[in-house]
């Protein structure tokens, strides 16, 4: 029985081509629960969506359509076939947006939106998860969701990569381990065991093999346990190790003694806090399998772009990925692009470096459009991306459009969006409207910023002291005129 919330996220896949096939009987499973607190979809795949906001629904749902069409793309089918495979995607959109919410359940609670590379983040891992299990059938599970395909399909499969016998036969072989009785213990193999012990389930040890043949053979006692244990001693609880090795089982593979602890010994003095190695290697395990020529390219274009050594390890530490974006195809023009809108890279850099992973003409360049439009001036622009360097990781049409069509409706002139940016990161459904309802129902008005950066005690006592302000003004009044 195939599960898809056990399929962690593969490696990126080569180019690929398309592919002839037929397509046998598979069966399916989806968890009962995929939605966190907010809804919850059926054995049928089907949604109660009652409890979530509409408009916050339809936003995600646009959102997970969005990086479905691209992945599609991406995998080499045109444009036809990818809007044709959309329209059929309901249920399964539907199910993305489920993932989402179950990845980022502490961010829903907070009120905060997720940013683009978050959401793209997320779903282009979990889609190549899935074609790393499904391969050429994907489009037809996404199009029957939850249903799989039982007969032939004549339409464009998903393409594949070309078939190549050695490697086909060398990860069949690798997989078969996974039911092989141990002869001498009698019971499977014992790192399959211990992995399983460890909270893992066949199906996440089938897709890692799949992907990193080599993981089948890896030595409990000689590589296995002793990265767990080593794992262990930074601080990382044991229920984040089987998420650990599922992003990057190739950690098994390389030499503790001779690679991992000199790569990190490297990336502290480059800066990297040791004490948060627990959430660095949680959030980007790959940063300890990059070669030092690797760290030492982006370190000197940090070093390069006025970040000082103490700001460099923050970065590292923050957010490792950045270690993953080239330095000339992403980086390097990023950097050259905010410095033509006059805005102080570094400083950027610093404060946002997920920024840097963005398309700058698929998304930087349109964010800039669209405050130039509406009246803002450049220097007006540079002046909300210093204030807020996540303002432009936000999707335009799910995120800045929406809430700049309901800030015209809040008798706020547009000079208190420069003055605080932060507008767009919060909540519409949960935090702006609400709040902004409240404070309209008091009869009167505080800035952008105090009505939604205060937690709620403070944000009843700011409303409290404007009308007791007010009303204090208003009996001054009175008696002069009498």
């Amino acid at each position: 029985m195939k599960t898809f919330s056990s399929i962690q996220p593969p490696q990126h896949f080569p180019s690929t081509r398309f592919h002839s096939f037929t397509i046998s009987r598979t069966q399916l499973h989806f968890p009962a629960k995929v939605f966190f607190c907010q809804a919850k979809s059926g054995i049928d795949g089907s949604l109660n969506l009652k409890v979530m906001a509409t408009t916050v629904l339809a936003a995600e749902k646009e959102e997970a359509k969005a990086v479905l069409t691209l992945y599609l793309k991406e995998r080499g089918l045109s444009n036809a076939v990818a809007a044709r495979t959309i329209n059929k995607s309901d249920l399964f959109i539907d199910h993305l947006v489920s993932k989402l919410h179950s990845k980022h359940k502490s961010r829903y609670l907070t009120g905060r939106e997720l940013t683009t590379l978050e959401i793209r983040d997320a779903l282009m891992s979990y889609l190549e998860s899935l074609f790393e299990e499904h391969g050429e059938i994907l489009v037809d599970i996404v199009e029957n969701f939850p249903n799989p395909p039982v007969k032939e399909k004549s339409h464009v499969p998903m393409p594949i990569p070309p078939p190549s016998p050695s490697v086909d036969s060398k990860k069949l072989k690798a997989v078969s381990r996974l039911s092989e009785i141990d002869p001498a213990a009698g019971k499977l193999r014992p790192h399959i065991v211990y992995l399983m012990e460890l909270g893992m389930d066949i199906e996440q040890i089938r897709s890692i093999i799949r992907r990193f043949p080599s993981f089948a053979y890896c030595s409990l006692e000689g590589k296995i346990k002793p990265l767990v244990e080593f794992f262990l001693e930074l601080g990382i609880p044991e229920e984040n190790i089987p998420i650990i090795l599922t992003k990057r089982p190739q950690l098994c593979g390389i030499s503790l003694s001779e690679n991992l602890k000199p790569t990190m010994k490297f990336l502290e003095s480059l800066g990297v806090d040791k004490e948060q190695w627990a959430k660095v290697i949680y959030r980007f395990p790959a940063l300890l399998t990059y070669s030092r020529q690797k760290l030492r390219e982006s370190v000197n274009f940090l070093h390069e772009m006025g970040l000082s050594e103490e700001n460099i390890g923050k970065v590292l530490t923050r957010c490792p990925t950045i270690i993953s974006y080239s330095v000339e195809d992403n980086l390097r023009p990023t950097a050259k692009y905010f410095s033509s809108l006059g805005v102080d890279v570094g400083i950027l850099l610093f404060r946002c470096p997920q920024t840097f992973g963005l398309s700058i003409e698929a998304h930087l360049k349109p964010v800039t459009e669209f405050f130039l439009e509406r009246g803002y001036s450049l220097e007006e622009i540079r002046t909300m991306i210093s204030r807020y360097g996540a303002l432009y990781s936000f999707s335009l049409t799910e995120n800045l459009i929406l809430k700049w069509d309901f800030f015209l409706t809040m008798d706020y002139p547009k000079s208190e969006l420069v003055k605080f940016p932060q507008f767009f990161g919060y909540n519409l459904e949960k935090r702006i409207k609400p709040r902004y309802a409240v404070m309209k129902e008091s009869g009167v008005m505080l800035l952008l910023n105090q009505v939604l950066s205060l937690s709620s005690s403070d944000f009843e006592k700011a409303l409290e002291k404007k009308i007791k302000k007010m009303q204090g003004g208003r009996s001054i009044i009175f008696r002069n005129e009498n």
